[in-house]
């Protein structure tokens, strides 16, 4: 019979109680939150949110880039002898209402949104990056003045905002790349110049003015290159947003020129032909659409979470 004052090895619990300890490696039976299927749920479910993204992302890029090229860039042009077929194996997405084949036509509205997303999304991430960095630099006057713009901006509508600009300018490329920059570089401005007024007390740009480095030359050697990961993110957030926006406005009739072949001009054109019972000119570049945006959304945060960290370790060592 077991000594009552035995202890089992690594606990305090005796032989003659109950124990209550369970090995480590090992779960009960049947357990649910155990079992070989179901466990680590939380890190296997954002593995496989990110690898859905990128090839949700991949595909799409690789049909914007392929299919005009294999279908053949001449079944986007006009075929009034084939307006609004149904989807069937010689045009897998059917036709619009002017004979153009869809697929082919959502494949090149791709390029010209990601594109024209990609241009606002660095153009605004380079106007607040600048803004930032200067306010959190200078400081005193300049820092105050650039806040209360950044707060006026912020306190208007963006999307009203930008159908002001992009109306004085119809139909202009450069008036729809200003209006989605001009109202979406606020907030990266606010993020760098936090960051800015986090970096000014380490001891490298203390190093840095003691050596007789001028101000705009701290801003531009140092403090600028310190916040680029936060510039790439801002990037990548803005991406998905971006390319929203510009749908919108296209879809609204006020952004890029109704022959060119974006996302929300096919939406626009598609207004009509869901009332007529043709679905397919108005899902496919929706599903596109939705498709970019939520792959574009997954994969930022995947980015945000491996560049930053590692940029702010480097920084304090």
């Amino acid at each position: 019979m077991a000594d009552p004052t035995t202890t089992y090895p690594g606990t305090t619990h005796t032989a003659g109680a109950e124990p209550v300890w369970r090995p480590a490696g090992r779960r009960r039976a049947g357990s649910f939150r155990g079992s070989r299927t179901f466990g680590r749920t939380g890190v296997d479910r954002g593995r496989a949110r990110v690898v859905t993204a990128a090839v949700t992302l991949a595909l799409v890029v690789l049909g914007a880039l392929l299919i005009p090229w294999v279908w053949g860039a001449d079944q986007g042009s006009v075929d009034y002898d084939a307006v609004r077929q149904p989807p069937s194996p010689d045009h897998v997405f059917g036709t619009d209402q002017s004979g153009r084949d869809v697929l082919v036509r959502t494949a090149l509205g791709i390029r010209v949104s990601l594109l024209v997303a990609l241009f606002c999304a660095v153009l605004a991430t380079s106007l607040g990056a600048l803004v930032g960095a200067v306010c959190g630099a200078v400081g005193g006057r300049v820092d105050r003045i650039g806040m209360r713009i950044v707060d006026a901006v912020n306190a208007l509508p963006h999307l009203l905002l930008g159908i002001l600009i992009v109306a004085m300018y119809r139909g202009s490329l450069a008036a729809v790349a200003l209006s989605i920059a001009l109202t979406h570089w606020t907030t990266v401005a606010r993020i760098v110049r936090a960051e800015v007024l986090s970096l000014r007390s380490r001891p490298f740009i203390d190093a840095a003015v003691s050596t007789g480095a001028s101000r705009w030359r701290v801003v531009r050697v140092h403090l600028l290159p310190a916040v680029a990961p936060q510039c790439a993110v801002a990037v990548t957030l803005l991406l998905p947003h971006a390319v929203f926006h510009e749908t919108t406005l296209s879809f609204l009739g006020l952004g890029l020129p109704a022959h060119l072949p974006s996302l929300g001009n096919m939406m626009n054109d598609a207004r009509g032909d869901a009332l007529l019972g043709v679905w397919w000119t108005l899902a496919a570049p929706a599903g596109v659409l939705v498709a970019t945006t939520l792959a574009l959304a997954g994969l930022t945060g995947w980015w945000r979470d491996r560049l930053v960290p590692r940029r702010r370790s480097e920084l304090e060592a």
